[in-house]
């Protein structure tokens, strides 16, 4: 494992990071994860040229992919990583890339910041629709060259996620616009369990082949959320549930969700925003299910503690983001932090790490 020493997290620190992490996940660690990134570290070298870009798939894809891992070399080389934050690529090809995969139409969209997915035909009846996994799809190829290149670059010294690849129904609202998905769920069960257990299958396929594209030398596992396992693991969500009510959840969602949780070591759920709170009971309720990590749309985090009681009283993990200033209040409200993860930044490194010493967590060179 090693880089150009550009990037400021020293190598030792991924066996303590590995360490950390999982008495976290064991529910041994005597207090929260708090990763929180700095900027103000000089990276040695002037910017490239090319410009930066969110989601990767952005850049025309006549740019080498080692061009683009190169620019995200430049950014990851202009950040302090204090606490337990660290070096974190998450290869955004968009929410539910894994449409694209089974026969969507993909539509960048740069000026808001996103990516589309469309349905191939607007006139299909459901009873018609099924999934393939293209492998020759130039998306497919493109994000796999980009691990590749990724792996290559940095040989461990930077953790590097899995895609968005999405939620069942979320993947299914591709193709079936929500209202159209809605009225599926009273007229068309059976078709919509149907291609649900297909794309379940295809989505682990697509998983483990583009995991094995940063194996051996990825340090461990992460996603979009950033929150790192030394073993597989997964951020799982169905935004589309924020439509349905509990029975459906329970017929239509859960099921898959509970044999995806059973297929990593350290599973996460995404939940959504208070529309998807009526799920929650389930949620917990499964075993297998390590970590729930919320995202209000308001008010702020402190404000949600009776939520994170529910989350903490059925043994699971809570992840957040939000101001650091909400942090102590959580704290005095849930009697600790222990079993929280928090990720954010800090303009300030010197405030930052004030902040971090008031929690518990020493500052790193």
């Amino acid at each position: 494992m090693s880089n150009d020493m550009t990037i400021a997290f020293a190598v030792d620190r991924w066996a303590e990071l590995h360490a950390t992490t999982d008495a976290w996940w064991a529910g041994t660690l005597q207090r929260p994860l708090l990763q929180l990134l700095t900027p103000g570290h000089d990276p040695g070298r002037p910017a490239p040229k090319l410009p930066h870009f969110s989601f990767p798939s952005f850049y025309d894809f006549s740019v080498p992919v080692e061009a683009i891992v190169d620019r995200y070399d430049y950014l990851y080389s202009c950040y302090h990583y204090c606490g337990d934050a660290f070096p974190h690529l998450f290869p955004n090809f968009g929410p539910g890339v894994a449409a694209v995969f089974f026969g969507a139409r993909p539509e960048n969209a740069p000026e808001k910041g996103t990516v589309w997915f469309h349905p191939p035909h607007h006139d299909q009846a459901i009873a018609d629709l099924d999934f393939q996994l293209d492998r020759q799809h130039a998306w497919y190829q493109r994000l796999r060259d980009f691990l590749r290149a990724c792996n290559q670059r940095w040989h461990g010294a930077v953790q590097v996620g899995m895609t968005d690849l999405g939620g069942s129904l979320d993947i299914l609202s591709s193709f079936r616009p929500s209202d159209q998905l809605l009225f599926d769920l009273y007229d068309a069960p059976n078709e919509i369990k149907r291609l649900n257990w297909r794309q379940h299958e295809l989505w682990w396929r697509a998983f483990a082949e583009f995991d094995a594209c940063l194996r051996p030398g990825n340090p461990g596992w992460s996603a979009w959320s950033s929150l790192f396992s030394t073993r597989p693991s997964y951020i799982f969500q169905c935004d589309f549930s924020y439509m349905i009510g509990p029975e459906m959840f329970a017929e239509f969602v859960m099921p898959e969700l509970a044999a995806s949780f059973k297929k990593v070591a350290n599973s996460v759920y995404h939940l959504d925003g208070p529309g998807e709170i009526p799920h929650l009971d389930q949620l917990l309720a499964n075993p297998d299910l390590k970590c729930i990590q919320w995202v209000p749309t308001q008010p702020r985090f402190a404000e949600w503690c009776d939520l994170y009681k529910r989350i903490r009283a059925a043994g699971k993990r809570v992840q957040i983001a939000g101001p650091l200033e909400d942090l102590p209040r959580i704290a005095e409200a849930m009697g600790g932090l222990e079993g929280f993860a928090w990720t954010g930044e800090c303009q300030n490194r010197e405030t930052g790490e004030a902040w971090l010493r008031k929690l518990g967590v020493r500052r790193h060179q």
